[in-house]
C-alpha cells in the first residue's frame, strides 16, 4: 500500500522521476512532486512503481556527489582568480543579495544549504505558487535583494496545448508574481529575476519581465538550477555584463531548461588587505 512519503517513479514514463508522495486524493489518485526536479504531477497507483529506499539513497547519492563536486569547483575557481589578481591579500568584495521564494519547503531548504555552501547571502521563504502574486511586492520591501528567485512546482498537461497558459499547474503565477515584481522595480539590473520551475511557460515568463525563466524547451529543470544562476550574478562584477553562456555554465539543464536575457553583475570589490 502506498503511503505519503514513499518514494516512486511513473511505469508510463520509463521511471525516468523520483517522487516524493505528498498526498492521495479522494478518487484514489496520488500527488507526486518531484525528487530532484521541479514538477508536480498526479498519477493512478497502479503506474506507480515503489522505489526501495536503499536504491534510492544509492542513487541519490550519486547524484548529490555530481553536484557537491559542482560547489567545489566553483569555490576552487574563485579562490585561483583572487591568488592570481590578489596574491596573498585578500580580496574585499560585496556580492549581490538574495531573495528565493519557493512553493516548496523541502526544496527551499535544500536551495538555502548550497547557498551557504557558496557563501552567497541568501534569504528564503515559502510561499505556495498560487499566493506568490500577492506576496512578492511585500516580500521584496521587507527583504530589499538585487535577486529574486520564484520557483516551486509546474508541470504541462498532457497532451494539452502548450501555447495556452492554462495548460500548465502553476505558470500563471510565475507570471503574475514576476509582473508585481516588475512594478516595484521595472529596472532589470537593479533587480534581477529568476522565475519558473518544470516545463513552465517560458515565453510568458519572459515576457512579464524576468531576467532568466524556464523551461525554453518545456524540460524538467534541477532544483538547484536557480540557485548555480542566482551565484553566476551574485558574485560577477558590477562592470560586466554576461553572456547567457556564462550565466548558464554552472546549471544542470543549461539551454533547454533555461534561458533569458544578458545581465550585469551584482558584486562589488574593494581595495584589497592583508
Amino acid at each position: 500500500m502506498l503511503r505519503i512519503g514513499d518514494i516512486v517513479t511513473r511505469k508510463s514514463y520509463g521511471s525516468d522521476i523520483y517522487f516524493r508522495i505528498i498526498g492521495i486524493q479522494p478518487g484514489g489518485y496520488i500527488d507526486l512532486v518531484g525528487i530532484d526536479y521541479r514538477i508536480r504531477a498526479d498519477a493512478h497507483p497502479m503506474d506507480l512503481y515503489l522505489i526501495e529506499k536503499q536504491n534510492w539513497v544509492k542513487d541519490r547519492l550519486f547524484f548529490t556527489n555530481q553536484v557537491d563536486q559542482r560547489i567545489s569547483n566553483i569555490l576552487k575557481e574563485r579562490r585561483q582568480r583572487d591568488q592570481e589578481k590578489y596574491g596573498s591579500k585578500k580580496a574585499v568584495r560585496k556580492t549581490g543579495k538574495v531573495l528565493h521564494i519557493d512553493g516548496d519547503s523541502m526544496y527551499l531548504n535544500i536551495c538555502m544549504n548550497y547557498y551557504e555552501k557558496l557563501g552567497i547571502h541568501a534569504q528564503g521563504e515559502t510561499v505556495a505558487e498560487s499566493r506568490q502574486p500577492q506576496q512578492i511586492k511585500y516580500l521584496l520591501a521587507k527583504y530589499q535583494p538585487d535577486i529574486v528567485v520564484i520557483t516551486g512546482h509546474d508541470s504541462i498537461a498532457k497532451e494539452k496545448d502548450p501555447n495556452n497558459i492554462e495548460s500548465y499547474r502553476s505558470s500563471y503565477y510565475f507570471v503574475e508574481a514576476v509582473r508585481q515584481a516588475r512594478q516595484y522595480e521595472s529596472d532589470m539590473d537593479t533587480l534581477v529575476i529568476f522565475a519558473g520551475a518544470c516545463q513552465s511557460y517560458y515565453e510568458e515568463i519572459i515576457g512579464a519581465g524576468a531576467n532568466f525563466a524556464s523551461s525554453p524547451e518545456r524540460i524538467m529543470i534541477h532544483a538547484l538550477d536557480p540557485v548555480f544562476v542566482s551565484e553566476k550574478i551574485a558574485y560577477s562584477s558590477v562592470k560586466r555584463v554576461l553572456t547567457m553562456e556564462e550565466i548558464l555554465s554552472n546549471t544542470i539543464t543549461n539551454v533547454k531548461g533555461i534561458g533569458g536575457f544578458e545581465t550585469r553583475g551584482k558584486a562589488r570589490e574593494g581595495a584589497p588587505v592583508t
